[in-house]
């Protein structure tokens, strides 16, 4: 988890730690938040805490108000004396728990997107078909759905589907490019042994001064010039 959040502190400095808790609980169990998680998995959980963070934390009042045994005629919208978001169970907490009707449930999210309009919430028909999967759930099964929900990531746009995640023909094809491009020159380039400066010829070379011509030193034809160059 925080691995991820030094991630999104790449591309946010101060982005918030809250966020990146609640995305990791949507993935992993309360006691196992030290384990390791998935790209694809955190990414799209991150993505429904991160776009639906509201409505989620209305969700996670009523569905603790509905822990209570609340009346449902109560719980339609949370108000100040519902337990705010530090006071509700972790996700994984609540896990463990027998967890609520779907239909009563489903009946007070309802509710709230109605009422709350501008806000952005998933769309109800959706909503509707992973509350009816099963008779009861827990709030960690339904950020689950919501989160693997291909439908649900459809509507919000900003990610592909599961599948398509890590596949990208255009990225490929230059990297087929360059993994090619790499290729040729690894064939084409020298030797090792052609990269190392050529060996130092040992054997001495005679000094120029040693093969004047005599023709050089007969300037005037005196002796003492021949004599010097003989010296030389």
């Amino acid at each position: 988890m925080k691995e991820y959040q030094c991630l999104l502190q790449m591309l946010c400095p101060d982005f918030p730690m809250d966020l990146t808790e609640k995305a990791a609980r949507i993935v992993l169990m309360d006691d196992a938040m030290d384990c390791l998680m998935s790209f694809s998995d955190f990414l799209y959980a991150f993505q429904i805490q991160f776009y639906y963070s509201e409505f989620l934390d209305s969700a996670a009042a009523i569905y603790q108000d509905l822990l209570t045994g609340k009346s449902i005629n109560t719980v339609i919208v949370p108000t100040s004396r519902s337990a705010t978001p530090s006071q509700l169970q972790p996700y994984g907490d609540a896990a463990s728990l027998d967890g609520v009707e779907a239909p009563q449930f489903y009946q007070c999210l309802e509710n709230i997107c109605e009422r709350d309009r501008h806000s952005t919430c998933p769309p109800l028909p959706l909503i509707g078909e992973i509350l009816t999967s099963a008779p009861r759930l827990t709030f960690y099964g339904f950020l689950m759905a919501l989160s693997k929900n291909a439908g649900i990531n459809q509507s919000i746009g900003a990610l592909p589907d599961k599948v398509d995640l890590l596949v990208d023909e255009v990225l490929d094809k230059e990297l087929d490019r360059i993994v090619a491009q790499l290729s040729a020159c690894s064939i084409t380039h020298p030797t090792t042994s052609s990269l190392l400066p050529p060996s130092r010829d040992i054997s001495r070379v005679a000094s120029p001064k040693k093969t004047l011509r005599r023709s050089d030193l007969e300037s005037d034809g005196s002796t003492e010039e021949i004599e010097d160059a003989s010296e030389i």
